[in-house]
């Protein structure tokens, strides 16, 4: 449907044995709860962008061919979503290499985007989620300003599990994911309007 808001959910970690798809898949059915809200999965492990791909400037690409098929499959796909909520792990004090990369890799397509965070890793992922926000302002985004961080006892019971994760696991932060939520779809619906 042409009103839907449609939701990319991007897990920003392709190690072996990662985290990260757990907190992805929760919140991603709970993207699917919502009336109105188409959600998909952009899963950068699946996607196996190409590193440092892109000739030139992705800012300068107009017409959406960044010169690699798997990129300008990205590209769409991204193109397509009006806001994203980036699952990162806080590796180091900062965010993944993967991440950076597929953020570095295309320019126009994140362009007046809201994007939301949920972190997990050292204090909740919040160093890694610090440097997205900088980031995104630079891709011409809209960071918005609740973010889910979970807390070393979710991350600890939810570790355990294997994808999909059972979602009363994710209990202790579902009244900070439905704020989020909404108002990510505040920011959403507004710059699609005027977008």
């Amino acid at each position: 449907m042409e009103n839907n808001i449609k939701i990319g959910v991007i897990i920003g970690s392709i190690r072996e044995g990662r985290f990260g798809d757990k907190p992805g898949r929760w919140i991603l059915g709970e993207a699917k709860k919502i009336a109105g809200v188409e959600a998909e999965l952009i899963d950068l492990k699946e996607i196996k962008l190409p590193t440092y791909a892109t000739g030139g400037y992705p800012s300068a690409v107009q017409d959406g061919n960044y010169g690699n098929d798997k990129l300008n499959a990205f590209a769409k796909s991204i193109g397509s979503a009006d806001a994203f909520i980036i699952v990162s792990p806080e590796y180091n004090h900062g965010y993944s290499s993967a991440l950076k990369d597929a953020l570095d890799s295309i320019y126009k397509e994140w362009n007046n985007k809201p994007v939301a965070f949920i972190g997990y890793g050292s204090v909740g992922g919040g160093r890694a989620i610090e440097q997205l926000r900088e980031v995104a302002v630079e891709l011409q985004m809209a960071p918005i300003r609740n973010a889910v961080h979970l807390p070393s006892d979710v991350y600890m019971a939810v570790m355990k599990e294997t994808a999909p994760a059972d979602p009363e696991l994710f209990k202790p932060v579902a009244e900070k994911a439905t704020g989020m939520l909404t108002q990510l779809l505040w920011w959403a619906k507004a710059l699609k309007a005027v977008r």
